[in-house]
């Protein structure tokens, strides 16, 4: 049986997510790249299987995996957490151990508009681990992604409504796939990016309402926009027996379209990539190819 490489033998490019959406997209256009990289997976045997590429073993939450999976790692690409209640204690682990194998640049995969006070609940999780990054003394890059136009077409329901508190509030939704190109754009040159901080959208701002009108377009499904108060919001959620830290992030998902917390359209995904970015109707083209 062979042995595992030594730490000295890895690519010092670490990836993380890469059995997941966006980790997966940054993972294989790298190896398209011909780059080098560690995947690190909670399960190794479900990170695809690319050239030049060892999965290792690794969770955030396990410090002393983490720490052993990242050693001699130089570059880390990390992907926010799952929802969960403990995400930020994990992140918090995850990037101490980091520090403590000797990692010096991180590129985290943070969200629009965070902050400690943000609207959008898990935006205030983002800000914490941004700033834990911060004070870790190593590199940083923050890519902070607007909603994803992937999960727009998974908030109607089975009638095709979307119901929540959004108001006549716009978001300015990008694609995971300029997603993954700007992480990727980041990780070719990481020493230009060291200490910048990148807002993530799409080329159009749209409220639910526009939004739904160009889903019915662009996929034949009627859908449509039924605004919700705040107290309705949170009565059609209550049935299916979330916690209240998960109820909340549903929810303040609305009400922060609705305060304008997820407006404005950025310049960045076209200066990383030198591509603009991916509209909602053109993503709804592309995904039924």
């Amino acid at each position: 049986m062979a042995s595992e490489p030594s730490p000295e033998n890895l690519p010092q490019l670490a990836v993380t997510g890469s059995t997941g959406g966006l980790g997966g997209m940054v993972a294989r256009q790298l190896s398209a790249d011909g780059t080098a990289q560690r995947l690190l997976a909670r399960d190794p045997s479900r990170a695809p299987q690319l050239d030049n590429a060892p999965a290792l073993a690794c969770s955030y939450g396990d410090a002393a995996a983490a720490e052993q999976a990242l050693a001699g790692a130089k570059l880390l690409f990390m992907v926010s957490a799952a929802e969960t209640e403990d995400r930020v204690q994990q992140h918090y682990a995850f990037i101490d151990a980091a520090v403590r194998a000797g990692v010096e640049h991180v590129v985290y995969t943070s969200f629009y508009g965070a902050a400690p006070d943000a609207t959008f609940t898990l935006a205030r999780d983002h800000f914490a681990t941004e700033q834990h990054i911060r004070a870790s003394g190593m590199g940083f890059t923050f890519l902070r992604d607007n909603f994803y136009l992937d999960f727009l077409p998974l908030l109607a329901d089975g009638g095709g409504v979307i119901r929540g508190p959004a108001g006549n509030g716009a978001f300015s939704g990008v694609a995971r796939e300029d997603v993954a190109r700007s992480a990727v754009a980041v990780l070719r040159d990481p020493a230009i990016h060291r200490g910048m901080t990148y807002n993530l959208t799409g080329p159009e701002e749209l409220t639910l309402s526009q939004a739904a009108a160009v889903m019915t377009a662009g996929t034949g499904r009627t859908i449509s926009y039924e605004p919700e108060t705040l107290q309705e919001a949170y009565a059609s959620r209550a049935s299916y027996g979330a916690p209240d830290w998960q109820l909340d992030a549903w929810v303040s998902t609305y009400t922060a379209m609705a305060a304008g917390h997820m407006a404005g359209v950025s310049p960045d995904v076209h200066g990383l990539t030198g591509q603009d970015p991916i509209s909602l109707a053109e993503f709804l083209t592309r995904t039924q190819l």
